[in-house]
């Protein structure tokens, strides 16, 4: 049996006069996705716990089968996983975005853009080398990752503060949203150190003089320690593989025990290698038992509050990810396949909501399917009455006891 998951990160939506009052999914052309619903089984998902920051860290943590209530402590102990960051028992890895803040029409700095123009990795880099270089130290470390996303770690740190996430925040006055709390006065002088470093950085300069937006900041947040997680891998005894273009998700699939595949068109935007992931995928399948590919352009048109750009999004996930991986999975006889959201993006919000998803299970076992003729949508999967919650128990149905639940 071969088992394959394909998530469209922020993927799921709310009606929005933007599009004549219906969601992305439900205005986007989606065949492969509408066959999974019509000839598999459409449900919603639960992925976000009561009390939880709805984000893709706790989404896809229960998406994997893990309660975030016992193995969540942060976005960024995950991320420094990804990047082979090694975490002692008492370091607190914190996400460091570079950010754009703005000061026009206001008398206070303003979160213009989270992902600073979404600067490029190499831009990036230069950045966060020269920060590290200029205020960091043995227990005050900067990491470059991808694009705008970077990571920051406090060594031997006893406490940390309460943060928010930049993404949360666009267009409003910042100093509402600064760290506050336990160290926060060490962590927002960081920052505003940061920020004076970025100010006449060359970087920026080139950045401003070719119309683009600066990075003239930093942002802290999502901070943890390193969690305990027992492995995917062990939990089910798979062998496996995750492929995405983001930290956050090799993270998790590190934690996981999930194998890492690389893939060198994958951006994290839309511009990214959407069929270089699926083939990734099938050529893993060869000789792997579980495949996860995560898309983040769903997500970020949904920061963006772009519906054009997420409907292109999601058209492109059905097209060359959903129907590449249909196409051919033929090829391995037993298999189970979930398309699912792992939040909804509202474009109308421009951040992440606790609302349940959409998913569907496509199976090649004929009575594993309840084939609805539903279409792939969130009126859709609400219609078919199927709510998992908790949503970490989704994948022990998934991969144990699908027909067993579908059959109840």
């Amino acid at each position: 049996m071969k088992y394959v998951v394909l998530l469209g990160d922020g993927m799921a939506d709310y009606p929005t006069e933007k599009l004549g009052g219906k969601t992305p999914l439900a205005c986007a052309f989606t065949p492969y996705l509408d066959q999974f619903a019509a000839e598999g089984t459409i449900g919603l998902v639960d992925t976000i716990p009561p009390g939880f920051t709805p984000g893709s860290d706790v989404a896809n943590l229960s998406v994997l089968g893990y309660d975030p209530l016992l193995t969540y402590t942060g976005r960024g102990p995950l991320e420094a996983a990804s990047m082979g960051i090694n975490l002692g028992p008492n370091d607190i890895a914190y996400r460091c975005n570079l950010v754009t803040i703005g000061e026009k029409d206001t008398p206070h700095a303003f979160m213009d853009d989270f992902t600073a123009g979404h600067i490029s990795t190499a831009e990036a880099k230069e950045i966060i080398l020269d920060i590290n270089n200029k205020i960091g130290s043995a227990r005050l470390q900067f990491f470059s990752g991808v694009g705008y996303r970077h990571l920051f770690v406090w060594r031997n740190a006893t406490a940390s503060p309460e943060t928010v996430p930049p993404h949360d925040i666009t267009g409003k006055d910042i100093t509402e949203y600064l760290p506050r709390g336990n160290f926060a006065e060490e962590i927002n002088s960081i920052m505003q150190q940061a920020g004076d470093i970025l100010k006449d950085h060359r970087i920026n300069l080139e950045r401003r003089n070719n119309g683009k937006k600066p990075a003239n900041f930093i942002w802290l947040w999502g901070q943890g320690v390193k969690p305990q997680i027992v492995p995917f891998t062990q939990k089910y005894n798979l062998q496996g593989g995750m492929i995405s273009a983001v930290d956050l998700l090799n993270g998790i699939g590190v934690f996981a025990g999930l194998k890492i595949i690389r893939v060198s068109g994958a951006t994290g935007y839309i511009d990214t290698d959407y069929e270089g992931k699926a083939k990734a995928a099938l050529d893993a399948l060869k000789f792997m038992d579980f495949i996860f590919i995560h898309l983040e352009a769903p997500d970020e048109m949904g920061h963006e509050g772009n519906a054009e750009g997420k409907i292109q999004a999601i058209e492109a996930f059905d097209e060359k990810i959903v129907g590449t991986i249909l196409n051919n999975i033929s090829a391995f006889n037993e298999y189970r396949i979930m398309v699912l959201s792992d939040h909804p993006t509202p474009l109308d919000l421009k951040t992440h909501v606790a609302d349940p998803s959409p998913f569907a299970v496509l199976s090649s076992s004929k009575e594993e399917n309840k084939a609805s003729g539903l279409l792939f949508n969130e009126i859709a999967a609400k219609k078919s009455g199927i709510l998992i919650s908790p949503g970490y128990m989704l994948m022990g149905k998934f991969i144990r006891d699908w027909k067993t639940f579908i059959a109840g």
